[in-house]
């Protein structure tokens, strides 16, 4: 309920005893997303209705009066290899019989993770570009926190106009997935000695990724550092149960209107003076 009402994504669980069977229940889910239970003992059961054999396989079936998995299973197997094909009909008859062998293996996170901004039209290096890319680092710590993993490097690609690229890594001096440790970005953009380069988008990816349990945790006597911490974690809790929109810049009323959009942007961003100030925004819907 909680993908559906944020992300407008349905999410279909299927649980059951092996993976056919549980493939079988996710696919007879309504549409609106839900979890559905078969046990062991309901397994044959729920499979008679010819659940995961294919439309044209089950049509074969039928025609010879084979018309729940129950009488398929009582069938010879080389028998079924006959009507279905070798390989089909090996596999309809073994799944018919309950023999699933594939392991349930949960997936190896991937040693990289990517977040990019397009412009809707070529723009300088100034204010906004540099604001977009502390937009990024922000959504790749939210992401890296969000795996439990952290980067050793970071690399920043910028595109211009006439599809030209430049791209520079570097690494951080231990692993890291906060959001004040990724900011060193700041210091590849002026690397880049852009000038009068039009861009037309940027990108920055976090290298050789690492589970964040193998990072090391030291105490701290940095009382900035650790406030900041501490915002960040709370921000992210705010982000889980709001959405990220619900975070923006400290309020205009609490600090004096900037004179230009860098004197907005750049300082408070690139070089925070102290603990990260955060505005919480009620949603709509409150």
């Amino acid at each position: 309920m909680r993908t559906l009402s944020r992300l407008g994504v349905a999410v279909r669980v299927g649980i059951g005893p092996s993976i056919t069977v549980a493939a079988t229940v996710s696919a007879q889910i309504a549409q609106l997303g839900g979890v559905l239970v078969v046990d062991s003992g309901q397994a044959a059961h729920w499979l008679a209705p010819l659940h995961g054999i294919g439309p044209r396989q089950a049509d074969t079936l039928r025609d010879y009066g084979i018309h729940t998995v129950g009488l398929l299973a009582a069938v010879h197997p080389a028998t079924v290899q006959r009507l279905l094909g070798g390989r089909a009909g090996r596999l309809a008859a073994d799944r018919a019989r309950g023999i699933d062998p594939r392991p349930v293996i949960p997936r190896t996170l991937p040693t990289a993770a990517t977040v990019r901004c397009a412009f809707d039209r070529h723009v300088l290096d100034g204010a906004a570009v540099r604001a977009a890319l502390l937009d990024l680092v922000v959504q790749l710590g939210l992401l890296l926190r969000r795996r439990g993993q952290a980067a050793r490097a970071l690399t920043l690609t910028l595109k211009f106009a006439g599809s030209g690229s430049w791209e520079k890594t570097r690494c951080l001096q231990e692993p890291s997935a906060r959001d004040e440790d990724l900011r060193v970005l700041a210091q590849l953009m002026d690397a880049a000695g852009l000038q009068r380069g039009r861009l037309t988008a940027i990108a920055l990816k976090g290298d050789d990724l690492v589970s964040a349990d193998q990072v090391a945790l030291q105490i701290s006597l940095d009382d900035a550092r650790e406030a900041g911490l501490v915002a960040e974690a709370t921000a992210d809790r705010i982000r889980d149960k709001f959405g990220a929109g619900v975070i923006g810049q400290p309020s205009s009323a609490a600090h004096p209107a900037p004179t230009s959009t860098a004197d907005a942007v750049l300082p408070a961003l690139l070089d925070p003076p102290g603990p990260l100030n955060y505005r919480w925004e009620a949603p709509a819907t409150a």
